[in-house]
């Protein structure tokens, strides 16, 4: 069973002035600032929901002097006062806090760092693991075995290994790296130019700040100068730095529990800040259950009780079954065991191969899989899951189709709310059950000393694996009955959603080939090409600096080279983010387009160029993708391991990166794609005649609109640039994009582009029309959906924030587009796979990108495989206009465009 929940410390004040300088500047109706107060409660609501703490307390500075200002008087003498607007929400902060029935401490003459780490070492001794909610560096030198930092802004946690990773010293040698670097903030001097590199390099090769003083005389150059002359002042540097964990407390960390929150005073001090998302959440039901679910859970290793659970799951109308595995990936991953659930509260765990030193005899694996193999793949044998592709594709290794998958309580849920929550069964669990389920990292550890499930001791290990089935069995009897209320979104998990799980899972399989010489040669390029750029930037600077700080460009373009100041920073520096490099350049500035162009290769290079070939799977020789079904709010699927939909097409360097993808000896590729998929859509959910007619006779559709936009005599006469322009615009408001977006796209005057806009819809009133009334059946519904009935939530429809309302509003224009598409697609891999594994042709679906199916197929009967694919994708929907496919075949992806 897991352990009891950390003890867990809010440095509140860090978060508070994080949250101010993170977030909009958001005001309640009277201009009351509430930007922070958000931040920081969505941050605590956050925490508490993810560890349920049994102990808790939030630590905030209070105002006045503490000890280090009597050890240093410039202590925070630079520190310029806390703005207005930010003191103002400190008070409404505390008594929300405290209504949450969460213990708020402020202790006078102490400072937030020094209770917290009282509190830490207080739990350590009582053997409580704590774990620390901060944005805070100087927290760091507080982790150990039993001390983990959380950022919730970031969602990172800190464990020893972490410190290491990102300051490059051990926790312990923290204090003595605060003290080399100073802190300009806190005004604590430290050695002048001594940076967090330079710090990191003395502590690995010193070990401590005192060997650095006594071989202070050993480093040369300007550096050691420095060094010498902070000899005098590095100790008072190390005390100031250091938090002191004996601070006198009147109340411990087994004292500090939460309370029930007191809901009327929070209802009416959200009410006073209008923080209607906060307002919403305390009208949601409180989860069903809190005691612990009864439970019988079995471990099988004996024949006999494995012949009898057999019996169970073959009598059964439906089973929950899960694999244990010894990885994450599908390709590489061996089944340690499995689990099974027919009845709620009654589950079993079938191991079969844990093999850490003194782990019981098991059954042997090959024998039971053989078993269980008939029972697996019996298409009448109903079957539910959580993720069921990954036990697909796992099962696939072991020579198991498995089949008869009716439900997958992932995509219940994703159905169901695609925006409401995670879909992960942990989640889920809290959200429908009111159960904290036992996490992987409570029963393997953490980090590079994680454990594989075959090393996990037999009774923790069955426990969690048998409540994975369990859970899951528990889920669909929840979620299955709200999609049966909705006829249209039931028809949408059964009929697309888990129909496509299997096809999935073989394309995954399929892989595709990569041409390793064409990338490695392509990565020497761009290599060459980087550094021809970089010599280009310091030519222009007038001299060498580093190309990736945002504060050597700051000094080069604003103090050097004294450019625009386009926007600041929240700590009121000027901003180098790559969208100030772009208005730079756009306005004549040379050196800002350099940067971007290095930019862009160094980002194509490490994340394609050289990461692709250290992908390839290591038995089939192939690049295997995951594809996830349950992450985007419109239905789209998206990948990882790579990412090949942000694979860049309108650069050649993105389009040489496809020309690696190419077919295996006697194949070739196959692309074929959607062609103006989301404007015909919207021909058909609009009814505009004008767009109607131009995609029923086959007109190209931005020639035209610019017809139509700017009164060409014909088509034909219609020029390259108008061209350019109307899809400009026809994308464009299908996007929600604004005469002034439109007119920096164009590079034209803002009253030019809304006359544009004036003019199409005047030629096209039914898309006007079908905008406005989507606008409308959206802030009624609060909700739109897609051809297929997929549910597109808009949480943010009603908004009192009018900039947020029309974000939503313009979602809710496009996602019905959007989502459509991606069913149109979904329901022409389902129809194409049947065809492949019924007829059996040389063609393999290897990859799914965007409007784009990519199959490997047979060199000889390419022209067939075209004609076949093209017919299924383009009666895989009924509309009023007709859906058009593009196809081509290449001995690569790029050539097969």
């Amino acid at each position: 069973m897991p352990e009891q929940p950390p003890f867990i410390l809010v440095d509140g004040s860090s978060y508070l002035f994080r949250a101010y300088h993170a977030l909009p500047p958001l005001t309640n109706s009277k201009g009351e600032p509430t930007g922070a107060i958000v931040g920081v409660i969505n941050m605590l609501r956050k925490l508490i929901n993810e560890y349920h703490p049994q102990h808790m307390a939030v630590v905030f500075d209070t105002p006045g002097k503490t000890f280090r200002h009597e050890m240093y008087s410039e202590y925070k003498a630079n520190r310029p006062p806390a703005p207005d607007d930010l003191v103002s929400q400190i008070g409404p902060l505390y008594e929300i806090v405290r209504a949450m029935g969460l213990p708020l401490l402020l202790i006078e003459g102490v400072e937030a760092d020094d209770v917290i780490g009282t509190l830490a070492r207080q739990a350590a001794e009582q053997g409580m693991d704590t774990l620390i909610s901060t944005g805070d560096k100087d927290m760091a030198q507080l982790v150990d075995k039993h001390v983990t930092l959380i950022n919730t802004m970031s969602d990172t946690v800190t464990d020893i290994q972490g410190v290491r990773d990102k300051f490059g010293v051990a926790p312990e040698q923290i204090i003595d790296y605060l003290a080399l670097t100073g802190d300009s903030a806190d005004n604590i001097p430290g050695v002048h130019k001594c940076g967090p590199k330079t710090a990191a390099k003395w502590l690995q090769q010193y070990g401590s700040l005192d060997e650095i003083i006594a071989h202070a005389d050993e480093f040369k150059g300007k550096i050691g100068e420095y060094l010498r002359d902070s000899l005098e002042q590095l100790p008072l540097s190390r005390k100031l730095t250091t938090i002191d964990t004996s601070v006198p407390l009147e109340l411990g960390p087994s004292e500090l529990q939460p309370q029930k929150a007191e809901v009327e005073e929070l209802r009416k001090l959200y009410s006073d800040i209008e923080a209607r998302r906060l307002l919403d959440a305390l009208e949601e039901p409180e989860a069903p259950v809190t005691a612990p679910l009864k439970t019988h859970y079995e471990t099988i290793l004996e024949q006999d009780q494995l012949d009898t659970w057999v019996k169970k799951l073959e009598s059964a109308d439906l089973l929950a079954v899960d694999t244990e595995t010894t990885s994450l990936d599908y390709m590489q991953a061996e089944i340690v065991g499995l689990s099974f659930s027919v009845e709620v509260g009654k589950a079993a765990y079938l191991p079969l191969a844990h093999s850490y030193p003194g782990a019981p005899d098991q059954l042997d694996r090959g024998t039971v899989l053989e078993r269980l193999k008939p029972l697996l793949e019996d298409p009448e044998k109903l079957k539910v899951g959580q993720n069921l592709k990954y036990d697909m594709s796992v099962l696939a290794r072991h020579g198991i189709t498995l089949r008869g998958v009716a439900y997958d309580t992932m995509l219940e849920s994703y159905v169901l709310d695609p925006t409401g929550s995670r879909h992960n069964m942990d989640a889920l669990a809290e959200k429908y059950l009111g159960h904290k389920t036992v996490h992987y990292e409570e029963i393997a550890g953490k980090g590079a000393r994680q454990l594989t499930f075959d090393q996990i001791n037999l009774e923790e290990a069955a426990f969690y694996a048998a409540e994975d089935a369990d859970i899951t069995l528990r889920l669909h009897e929840v979620l299955w009955p709200q999609l049966e209320q909705e006829p249209r979104q039931a028809d949408l998990l059964t009929e697309m959603e888990v129909p496509l799980v299997p096809v999935l899972s073989r394309m995954e399989r399929n892989g595709v080939f990569l041409d390793q010489k064409m990338l490695r040669e392509q990565g020497q390029d761009l290599a060459k090409r980087m550094q021809s750029l970089e010599q280009q930037a310091y030519e222009l600077a007038g001299h060498a600096f580093n190309l990736n700080s945002p504060r050597q460009i700051g000094q080069v373009f604003f103090e050097e080279q004294e450019m625009e100041v386009i926007s600041k920073t929240p700590k009121g520096v000027p901003s180098t983010a790559e969208s100030v490099l772009q208005e730079l350049a756009e306005r004549g500035y040379e050196l800002p387009k350099v940067i971007l162009e290095h930019r862009g290769l160094a980002k194509l290079k490490s994340t394609y160029i050289d990461k692709l070939p250290g992908m390839i799977d290591s038995q089939s020789g192939r690049l295997h993708t995951s594809y996830h079904q349950a992450v985007t709010a419109t239905g789209r699927l998206s990948s990882s391991d790579p990412n090949l939909q942000n694979i860049p097409i309108r650069t050649e360097d993105g389009r040489r990166i496809r020309k690696a993808f190419i077919a295996q000896e006697g194949s070739l590729i196959l692309a074929a794609d959607y062609s103006q998929i989301e404007l015909r859509i919207m021909a058909h959910l609009s009814e505009d005649q004008g767009l109607m007619n131009a995609f029923s006779q086959g007109l190209d559709v931005h020639a035209a609109t610019a017809a139509e936009v700017f009164d060409a005599d014909s088509v034909e006469t219609v020029t390259s640039d108008q061209r350019r322009s109307a899809k400009a615009i026809n994308f464009g408001l299908i996007y929600g994009m604004s005469a002034f977006g439109l007119a920096r796209q164009l590079g034209i005057g803002r009253n030019e582009a809304q006359d544009y806009v004036d003019r199409y819809f005047s030629r096209y009133p039914g898309v006007r029309n079908y905008m406005e009334e989507t606008r409308e059946r959206a802030h009624e519904q609060g909700y739109v959906e897609t051809l297929f009935g997929r549910r597109l939530y808009l949480p943010e429809i009603n908004a009192r924030n009018k900039q947020r309302q029309a974000a939503a509003e313009r979602t809710a224009i496009n996602a019905p587009m959007q989502g459509t598409a991606a069913d149109i697609i979904k329901k022409a891999m389902i129809d194409v796979d049947s065809w492949i594994q019924r007829d059996e042709p040389p063609v393999k679906m290897i990859m799914q990108v965007h409007d784009e199916l990519v199959f490997e197929i047979d060199a000889d009967q390419a022209d067939q495989a075209k004609n076949r694919v093209v017919a299924f994708m383009e009666a895989a929907a009924s509309l009023s206009v007709p859906l058009r496919v593009d196809a081509a075949v290449g001995n690569n992806w790029e050539e097969a465009h």
